[in-house]
């Protein structure tokens, strides 16, 4: 599937403002997979569909997610985690994806995993760092991002976990795991 047809598919599925973000995303990601020597058409196509399950019905998603067999915490620890992992299975579905790495990619942006591949730290930097992105600490992970991707991740983490405990919200327990990973490796 070429650039042009999957945008074609995603667009349909997000709100324009989503879609903006979307191509911000695709265009970060093809530069991080470029610099860090991750597979630029693999970064292409999981960052064109990384929100493609976004704004689908939470009714839907929780279903899915039951019917699947997922991680059964997820529906737990917040609404905003369910748009990957469904979206990896709908992106297989109904847009015919099946490389593993891409789907992992979409599976695993939002919450992490201990032992992210190269694909999945890009997507998931890109989503966090893309130009349309404002908010306290992405200018500093954006820096980081341009030498140190585990360095970039550990902290776009970080300031995810402490914007969610400020709001005393949970913290899905990959996150943390992921954290602890990323910080126990740059002690090494």
């Amino acid at each position: 599937m070429n650039r042009k047809q999957a945008l074609k598919i995603v667009e349909e599925q997000l709100t324009p403002h989503r879609y903006e973000h979307t191509l911000g995303v695709m265009e970060t990601a093809i530069e991080l997979a470029a610099h860090y020597g991750a597979d630029e058409k693999k970064a292409e196509l999981a960052a064109i569909f990384h929100d493609y399950a976004k704004f689908r019905p939470k009714k839907e998603m929780k279903r899915i997610i039951e019917e699947q067999g997922m991680p059964k915490e997820l529906l737990v620890y917040g609404k905003e985690l369910w748009h990957a992992p469904v979206g990896a299975f709908l992106v297989e579905k109904e847009a015919g994806i099946t490389d593993s790495e891409v789907l992992d990619a979409i599976r695993y942006h939002t919450a992490g995993r201990p032992g992210m591949t190269l694909l999945e730290k890009v997507i998931y930097i890109a989503d966090y760092i893309e130009p349309g992105r404002h908010f306290p600490g992405v200018d500093e992970v954006r820096e980081m991002a341009k030498s140190d991707l585990d360095l970039a991740l550990a902290q776009s983490i970080k300031n995810t976990i402490l914007f969610l405990m400020k709001k005393n919200l949970p913290i899905y327990p990959e996150t943390f795991l992921t954290y602890n990973e990323l910080t126990m490796k740059a002690e090494d």
